[in-house]
């Protein structure tokens, strides 16, 4: 039975008051969500967000009505797909993606299911007696008989993700008593201040944001130096090799300027540089050469004592 005239101008009115007061809307898949896993995620959202659900034909009317008045809406209208609620939030997206997928309970192999990953049988011993051996050679699982019992020799992989469960594998996992799924509450997009991204996007980290910003601006200053076209990004690039272009005219010809006098002395008497550096160097060794010395002195000293006191 469908909603009322009065149900549904209810939730029109609900639904605009949440648009006019949360700037972010995640767009979230419910498939094979309980309704107490629902009020358990509602618990876990209380003060952080708001959870609403309601039919896909009765949703995109709502978002109809106030496009007008938030014409940003009409980007959401084409997720409106599938089994999907919405939570309302005005907190950090981060966190609060974390709490919707965090409810997840586990689930046993249903037989026309898809399966959201791979499932694999572990070797080791089943407790099964031999007459359900051929139970397995129809699936292709190797075992033995040991101990008056079925054990499965090795590992092996009996659904494939995205696949639909068998009849036969959905019967094995369950009398393994193996609930190899756990369905809870995904994240299928996300609506923040009138733009639409997948949430994988949330997964971007501020390094890996700055890393492809130089790496923008170092490919923008390549091209321009290429193209002989001055930008903010090679502007420094263009002064640098400039003043180098200077120095080396400078050095080539009798022109001299402030810049290139000292790569000009350096050129005519590198001997008097190497013996300006020497000094230098020495006096850094000498503090060390001396330390040295002195852990020898008193190397000697003790060897001097041979461990022995004045008075002993």
């Amino acid at each position: 039975m469908g909603a009322t005239r009065a149900q549904k101008e209810a939730y029109f009115v609900k639904l605009k008051e949440l648009i006019a007061k949360y700037p972010s809307i995640f767009v979230v898949n419910v498939d094979n969500v309980g309704s107490n896993q629902m009020h358990q995620i509602r618990v876990a959202l209380r003060g952080k967000g708001v959870v609403i659900m309601g039919k896909n034909t009765m949703v995109r009317r709502a978002l109809r009505t106030i496009l007008s008045e938030y014409p940003q809406f009409e980007r959401l209208l084409p997720h409106v797909r599938g089994n999907i609620g919405f939570v309302f939030t005005a907190g950090d997206l981060k966190d609060v993606r974390e709490i919707i997928v965090a409810n997840k309970v586990a689930a046993p192999a249903r037989a026309g299911a898809f399966a959201p990953r791979d499932v694999f049988v572990p070797a080791g011993n089943t407790g099964m007696e031999p007459g359900k051996t051929s139970f397995f050679q129809a699936l292709g699982i190797p075992t033995k008989i040991a101990r008056g019992t079925i054990e499965i020799v090795s590992d092996i992989q009996v659904v494939t993700a995205g696949t639909r469960v068998g009849s036969s594998e959905a019967s094995l996992l369950n009398m393994l008593n193996i609930s190899p799924f756990t369905y809870g509450m995904t994240v299928a997009m996300i609506f923040d201040n009138g733009n639409v991204f997948s949430p994988d996007v949330l997964d971007v980290t501020d390094t890996e944001l700055i890393d492809r910003f130089l790496s923008g601006i170092k490919t923008v200053a390549a091209i321009s130096l290429a193209l002989h076209y001055p930008t903010i990004a090679s502007v420094t690039h263009s002064l640098v090799n400039a003043y180098k272009n200077l120095i080396a005219v400078s050095i080539a010809t009798d022109y001299t300027f402030e810049g290139s006098e000292k790569a000009k002395e350096y050129l005519a008497n590198p001997e008097a540089f190497a013996v300006a550096a020497a000094p230098a160097a020495s006096t850094e060794a000498a503090p060390a050469a001396e330390v040295e010395e002195e852990k020898k002195e008193e190397e000697e000293e003790d060897d001097d004592d041979m461990g022995f006191g004045l008075f002993d």
